[in-house]
């Protein structure tokens, strides 16, 4: 059992009333609200103590309303200690003034745009993409990395284009746990772990695999090969909630990282559970 208090980098938070999640109507189970409370909840016997929101998707253009509503569920509740908001990065330079914008935002630590279902398989290779991503250094921005695994290769030579950007992989690359598919995610994560200015989230992993009849032994592969080219000094734990709750309780995922950890150091497991995420995300 994990014997401090967890940051979780990778949380979502719903509010019907003051937006719109388009997504939802395919996802009935988390069309409701969803609340830090509700989070706290869900992980027990683990303590949550503290929480990076990622953005939600939420109907344009809603995104810098939703980076603001996040700052004020931060003045009032301790636990929210972070932000990772969207911004359309294919704006390219216009986008400057909403980054500078999202940036006086006190809790914002990070942009995500979501790549995953872009339509452009080339999405991350346009030039006004990367011209607006490599704006990001200069407010001491990240980006966080949301694709599918077989769009690694296009997102390595992006990562590549931006020296100066700090990237964070969200969900291991989503790779085909589903379809028992390894390579070429295998190396072609292992490649993108060689850049120096990118580190990973293990998060997301169980919703990838059968939400109905996923196995500790299916995922193992996939948790310890990222374990292995990552390094405990550039992992971060995400329990990706609410979503995750399609493939199980909140416990099942944070559970089996603490089982499969349970061997290293605790120096290891402070790292993965909640150093890497003050040092990554810059909490306070």
């Amino acid at each position: 059992m994990i014997a401090f208090p967890v940051i979780d980098t990778h949380v979502h938070l719903l509010d019907q009333k003051l937006f719109k999640y388009s997504w939802a109507k395919g996802a009935p189970k988390l069309a409701r609200d969803w609340t830090l409370d509700d989070l706290a909840a869900s992980a027990k016997p683990y303590t949550i103590e503290s929480t990076v929101f990622v953005e939600v998707d939420v109907d344009h253009p809603d995104y810098m309303k939703e980076a603001r509503w996040v700052q004020a569920l931060a003045d009032r509740d301790p636990r929210m200690k972070g932000c990772v908001a969207c911004l359309p990065i294919e704006k390219g330079a216009a986008l400057e003034d909403e980054i500078a914008e999202l940036a006086s935002i006190p809790v914002a630590r990070g942009v995500r745009r979501l790549i995953q279902n872009q339509p452009d398989p080339e999405f991350v290779l346009r030039a006004d993409v990367i011209d607006a991503t490599k704006r990001l250094a200069k407010y001491n921005l990240s980006f966080d990395l949301c694709i599918f695994h077989h769009q690694l290769k296009n997102t390595i030579a992006y990562v590549k284009a931006c020296p100066d950007v700090f990237f964070i992989m969200d969900h291991i690359a989503k790779p085909g746990i589903k379809a028992g598919l390894v390579e070429p995610w295998k190396t072609e994560i292992r490649e993108l772990a060689s850049l120096p200015n990118v580190v990973c989230k293990l998060s997301g992993v169980t919703t990838e695999a059968d939400h109905d009849s996923w196995t500790p032994k299916q995922l193992k592969p996939y948790v310890e090969h990222v374990i292995d080219v990552f390094g405990f000094d550039r992992l971060m734990y995400g329990g990706d909630w609410p979503v995750s709750e399609l493939a199980g309780p909140y416990t099942a995922w944070i559970g089996l990282l603490d089982k499969m950890t349970s061997s290293c150091s605790e120096t290891e497991r402070r790292k993965l559970f909640r150093d890497n995420a003050q040092k990554f995300y810059r909490l306070a």
